[in-house]
């Protein structure tokens, strides 16, 4: 159901906004505690290693146990409003603009809209277009699942006040151009694969087992996650480096900090400084909450899409007896 198909049946614009939006919501609540580990090590410059004494995360039981001693439950969903304001636009445009790119290409072009090729492109122009509706809600939930104790922010309202006044309106889209170079080949990837996931498994399945549709779709949604992710993971890092420029006071407690003037600078500092390894830290809690949240939005968004249509067949039957 994802992405038009002329012999079955689609989604309306508004359906998709919706299931978007909701999947969205559901998924943001489930993965907020990998998300808050992943952003707190791709922040630290330290090597994330036992063997390293300046460092203040070095895998992922030992960040979940030290967050939790030290911060309270509630640390891992830190920055979690603004993340669901995220989830929510971010579900909501990206699947609208990909339902809506994808009938496009079937009505206007040679292009059968359910080539993987096709799905690639719409998926990463959808994308694009929900990343830059998003970006400053996106820049806010890093920089509060970034700060540690005391708080540098206290509100929602709060920060986006101080940050308006002391950095200017630019700094909504720190981290903007290397966003959009990852999110495009990242999200065309997802799409893509999980269309040829979906596609390979109804030739290998037997139709007598293609009753566990929706174990289906999260599985071929968790796969597209992981190899997405892992291809695109060093341009996600550089953004989370360049959102928090001009934080670097919140970031004390937890080791080193570092200045960027840019895409390129950030670039070379993290090769010269923490080599090749740099920039993939945080990659093992980054794919285990890529295979979670793209399993789980891909699910829910089927999920969602097959309730809309019950609820307007049955409405339509309805008004038929009536």
């Amino acid at each position: 159901m994802v992405g038009y198909d002329p012999e079955a049946k689609s989604v309306s614009t508004a359906e998709a906004a919706a299931a978007g939006s909701a999947s969205g919501l559901v998924t943001r609540v489930l993965i907020s505690p990998l998300d808050v580990i992943k952003i707190r090590f791709q922040l630290q410059i330290e090597q994330l290693s036992s063997r390293n004494p300046g460092a203040k995360y070095h895998g992922i039981l030992q960040a979940v146990q030290r967050i939790f001693q030290e911060e309270g439950l509630g640390a891992f969903w830190k920055g979690h409003v603004p993340a669901q304001f995220l989830s929510v636009g971010y579900g909501a445009v990206q699947f609208m603009a990909f339902e809506s790119l994808t009938k496009l290409v079937h009505n206007v072009t040679s292009y059968n809209a359910r080539d993987s090729f096709v799905h690639f492109v719409c998926g990463g122009l959808a994308a694009c277009t929900a990343t830059v509706a998003v970006q400053p809600v996106d820049t806010l939930r890093t920089r509060f699942a970034a700060q540690g104790e005391p708080k540098v922010y206290r509100s929602l309202r709060q920060a986006v006040v101080t940050m308006y006044q002391t950095e200017g309106p630019r700094t909504f889209y720190r981290g903007l151009t290397p966003t959009i170079i990852a999110i495009f080949p990242y999200a065309g990837l997802q799409f893509s694969f999980y269309n040829i996931l979906q596609q390979f498994s109804e030739w290998a399945i037997p139709a007598e087992g293609k009753k566990g549709g929706n174990v289906k779709n999260l599985v071929c949604g968790s796969c597209a996650g992981i190899i997405s992710k892992t291809l695109t993971y060093p341009f996600d890092l550089c953004k989370k480096r360049l959102q928090v420029g001009g934080f670097e006071h919140a970031r004390a407690a937890f080791g080193q900090v570092r200045m960027y003037r840019g895409l390129l600078d950030c670039i070379r500092k993290i090769t010269r400084e923490e080599g090749p390894g740099g920039f993939f830290k945080g990659l093992s809690p980054s794919l285990l909450k890529a295979a979670v949240s793209t399993g789980l939005i891909f699910f829910w968004y089927e999920l969602f899409c097959s309730l809309l249509h019950s609820l307007k067949n049955t409405d339509s039957t309805t008004r038929k007896e009536g």
